[in-house]
Parts: C-alpha cells; sequence; structure tokens
C-alpha cells in the first residue's frame, strides 16, 4: 500500500524535478562560499557568546533563587478529618463512601421526571463541598479546633441527609407516576 502511495506520488511530480546540469565548477564555487561564510559567522557568534556568558549566569541565578523561594513559601497543607485522628478518619471514610453510595444510587434513579429534583441536589451538594473546603483551611488554621471539627462532621450529615431526602422524593414521584397510570 505505501510502495503505491509512493510511486503515485512521484508520477504526479514527475515533470516538477529540477534535472539540469549546473555550469563547469558549480560545486567549487559553491564550497568556496561555503567556507567563507562559515569562517566570518564562526568568529562573530564566539566573540558575542563570550560577552553574553555573564548575563545568562546572572539570569541563571535569579531564576533558580525565584524558584527556591516560590517553594518554600507554598502554603502549609490543608487537613482534613483523617488528619486529626484515626477515630476522625473513619468516621471521615465512613461518611465519604456513604456519599458515593447515595450518589450512585441517586445517578440510578435518573429520569425526566426526577432530573429537575437530581440536578438541584448536585447543587446543594456542591455548595456544601465548597463549605467544606473552607472548613478544611479553618481546621488548619485553628489547630484542630472541636468547633471546627464538629462543623465538617454537620457538613458529612446534612450532605447524606439531602441525599436520603431527594432519594425519597424520588419514590414518591415513582409512587405517583404508578397510581396515575
Amino acid at each position: 500500500m505505501e510502495k503505491e502511495n509512493l510511486e503515485t506520488l512521484f508520477e504526479s511530480l514527475k515533470n516538477e524535478f529540477d534535472v539540469e546540469t549546473p555550469n563547469l565548477g558549480h560545486q567549487e564555487r559553491f564550497i568556496s562560499k561555503l567556507n567563507s561564510n562559515d569562517s566570518n559567522k564562526t568568529l562573530v557568534k564566539a566573540k558575542g557568546f563570550k560577552l553574553w556568558k555573564p548575563l545568562i549566569a546572572v539570569a541563571a541565578t535569579i531564576v533558580l533563587c525565584f524558584s527556591l523561594i516560590t517553594v518554600f513559601q507554598q502554603e502549609p497543607e490543608v487537613k482534613d478529618l483523617a488528619s486529626v485522628s484515626p477515630e476522625l478518619s473513619k468516621t471521615q471514610d465512613f461518611f465519604t463512601s456513604t456519599i458515593a453510595l447515595e450518589l450512585t444510587k441517586l445517578n440510578n434513579e435518573r429520569s425526566p421526571e426526577t432530573e429537575a429534583l437530581i440536578n438541584d441536589a448536585l447543587k446543594q451538594l456542591d455548595i456544601l463541598e465548597k463549605d467544606y473546603n473552607k472548613l478544611k483551611i479553618d481546621l488548619t488554621e485553628s489547630g484542630n479546633d472541636k468547633r471546627v471539627i464538629y462543623a465538617m462532621i454537620t457538613n458529612f450529615q446534612n450532605r447524606i441527609e439531602i441525599l436520603q431526602n431527594v432519594m425519597q422524593n424520588i419514590e414518591e414521584v415513582k409512587q405517583y407516576n404508578q397510581e396515575t397510570i
């Protein structure tokens, strides 16, 4: 297949190739021009590069210092419940797995009748997720304040409650649809 493509390409370009023979001495003239231009440019480049070496070294040092400062001034790692204690780590795992399970159930119930309910619930969960991210920052800044920990747990509970309420509403919509049929 590739051989055929190459053959057709060369056939189509057959009359466009430059096949004329150059004048006598062409190769010598070309080589002499090439050598004369090459030696002039080499000298100019070598002189110019020597002048730029110190400037390049200074610029590299500035970039290195800026990189190191940026790396060392990064904000501390944001904590979550799992970083406070092993018990709270288990609590966080429980809540996140329960929320994931409820979200899976919710997405399995998606239909034209329930679309608005599900989208509204997802918007509310997004708001609670943003609040939770703020609480993680508060937890980091407060040094494991119990009030912040309690607020984080309440946030998880609110998410689960929203998901359960939406599932209950979906069941009611299903029952209503079955009764009207």
